[in-house]
């Protein structure tokens, strides 16, 4: 089906959304358990202790969010010191919720960044008149709010002006009302969003949405879901992908199947590069990857890195493209803003 599709769902009575391209499954969200703070959540934390050595701080966060929160490069932070922090991702096992103090406030349109005056226009909105526009609808609807800035995002290019204003008090009231807040102890002020409204936030506009239950099932999403819990990726060279996720990092082996030509190396590489994006992201794996590419000549990695930074760079996640090892692996490191597909 050629197109793009938005079918809002559940998964064991979890929020989920799936985001079809074309017939092929481009993104997929799912919440998380209960007991998982959400990226995006804003948090009331209190200094517990500095990590002598290595910049950061341990942070007291509600109970049910852990209770522990790390933020890095805190410094001349005193222990029980009250803190506005954000959720940046989820933890591995065992170690604290990863939290920044940079807070943002996003949604669709607009973006509210505290202690960070001033009004931009995203980069990817080319046409002046409209730049001109937007930073027009902007300062008439920010209004006075002193020390707060705003970023107005690339779909407020297509958006009428009622919604881009609606989007902009909604964040700049929310903004000051949290950046005001007074209090001493732990406790969540702004919940994380959940799948369907991080669709609705993130997500091109669609040609089709279905939001009855059952959406996935009758939508094929369930096939494909099952899919992703299997280690092997067809690639359309004829090759194949296999993600295996370990404990210390995500092995990656690409394979050139019943391909024997000279360029078979290259072109399962290549394909393999196309397809990680999507893989990672739908899977829900993040952390350090590795992979073990087909062989090829050295003079193609050039060419390789450069479909792989290409493919990254649709990504929304922060990505580390780090290169090669001595024994022709390649490592990359993504942000865990996601678990693991359930």
């Amino acid at each position: 089906m050629k197109g793009r599709l938005i079918v809002l769902d559940r998964i064991n009575d979890r929020l989920a959304a799936a985001l079809i391209e074309d017939g092929q499954l481009a993104d997929l969200l799912i919440a998380p358990p209960e007991d998982h703070p959400v990226p995006g959540a804003i948090y009331r934390a209190v200094v517990d202790r500095p990590m002598k050595g290595q910049g950061g701080a341990i942070l007291r966060l509600p109970e049910t969010a852990g209770g522990r929160g790390y933020l890095k490069a805190a410094k001349g932070l005193a222990p029980g010191t009250p803190l506005l922090v954000q959720v940046t991702g989820f933890a591995t096992d065992g170690k604290a919720t990863p939290v920044t103090d940079r807070v943002l406030f996003k949604s669709r349109y607009a973006i509210a960044t505290p202690g960070k005056p001033g009004i931009n226009v995203s980069r990817s909105i080319r046409d002046e008149e409209r730049r001109d526009e937007l930073l027009l609808l902007a300062h008439e609807a920010m209004g006075d709010a002193p020390g707060l800035g705003l970023i107005l995002r690339s779909a407020a290019a297509g958006a009428s002006e009622e919604a881009v204003i609606e989007d902009i008090v909604a964040m700049t009231d929310l903004a000051v009302a949290i950046t005001g807040d007074q209090g001493r102890d732990p406790e969540l002020l702004v919940d994380g969003p959940d799948p369907h409204t991080l669709a609705w936030r993130e997500w091109p506009e669609p040609d089709t949405i279905s939001t009855k239950d059952g959406g996935f099932a009758d939508h094929g999403v369930d096939a494909m879901i099952d899919a992703l819990r299997q280690p092997r990726v067809m690639l359309p060279s004829g090759g194949t992908l296999y993600i295996e996720p370990t404990r210390a990092l995500v092995a990656v082996d690409v394979n050139t199947g019943p391909d024997t030509s000279l360029a078979a190396g290259l072109k399962a590489n290549i394909a393999a590069a196309r397809a990680l994006p999507t893989q990672l992201r739908c899977r829900g794996l993040g952390g350090q990857i590795v992979l073990d590419v087909a062989p090829m000549p050295k003079k193609d990695r050039r060419g390789f890195e450069s479909v792989l930074r290409a493919a990254f760079k649709a990504d929304a996640s922060d990505i580390v493209l780090a290169g090669w090892t001595p024994l022709g692996l390649y490592e990359l490191q993504k942000k865990r803003d996601r678990l693991p597909l359930p």
